[in-house]
């Protein structure tokens, strides 16, 4: 089976996850926001409370509260770190983004590997595909795995809302694209997991969505 933990981090509210495969203990980190020692020992803790092998570090995109725990994990556990290409910029504009927040963020690593849709992330014995879908970010991804119908959707789509697009590199029709063309032609019983507030379903945001009626 594979196993889902949201951690809430940040002063921005962000939902980190861990996912790994309970009989194998291999998992990854989705978009690590833990910002500061309290936060970061809560996610060292649960790590080590279940064996977990943290093979991974993902970025969906690479906005500053996605990518608070990027520096840690990589240092801790040496997870090959993956990223969008065309958000690896943000790794650098974030360092500034960070002191007009008035936030503390230390420098992200660079990526190991760039995320692309031709490169499964296989978990264990899951596979989940990468997703292209801008417009919140130049270069965002979605994570799915499809035998399980759970997507990890970072700021592309929330319960009832859609990511942001009038930040650096947002474009309203790009992500209003990237939803109708790769997500909602996703089964209606999957569940996404966004980066902020609670899970929902394709089906749930096709009926009741207002922003994409």
């Amino acid at each position: 089976m594979l196993k889902i933990h949201r951690f809430v981090f940040s002063p921005f509210v962000e939902n980190s996850y861990i996912v790994w495969d309970e009989e194998s203990f291999t998992g990854a980190v989705i978009d690590p926001g833990c910002y500061d020692e309290p936060e970061r020992d809560a996610f060292d803790n649960f790590i080590a409370q279940n064996n977990i092998i943290l093979k991974y570090l993902v970025n969906t995109h690479c906005h500053i509260d996605h990518i608070f725990g990027n520096a840690h994990i990589k240092s801790k556990y040496n997870s090959v770190f993956l990223a969008p290409e065309k958000d690896v910029l943000l790794l650098e504009l974030m360092m500034d983004a960070a002191k007009n927040y008035r936030v503390v963020l230390e420098k992200s690593p660079q990526p190991d590997q760039l995320i692309s849709e031709a490169d499964p992330l296989m978990i264990g014995k899951y596979e989940g595909k990468f997703l292209f879908t801008p417009g919140h970010t130049p270069g965002e991804f979605c994570l799915y795995f499809e035998t399980e119908k759970i997507c990890f959707t970072g700021d592309v789509l929330f319960k009832g809302s859609i990511g942001r697009s009038d930040l650096w590199g947002g474009d309203h029709n790009t992500l209003i694209d990237s939803i109708k063309t790769k997500l909602f032609t996703l089964p209606d019983d999957v569940t996404l997991y966004p980066g902020h507030e609670s899970r929902t379903t394709i089906k749930e945001e096709k009926l009741y969505n207002p922003f994409l009626k």
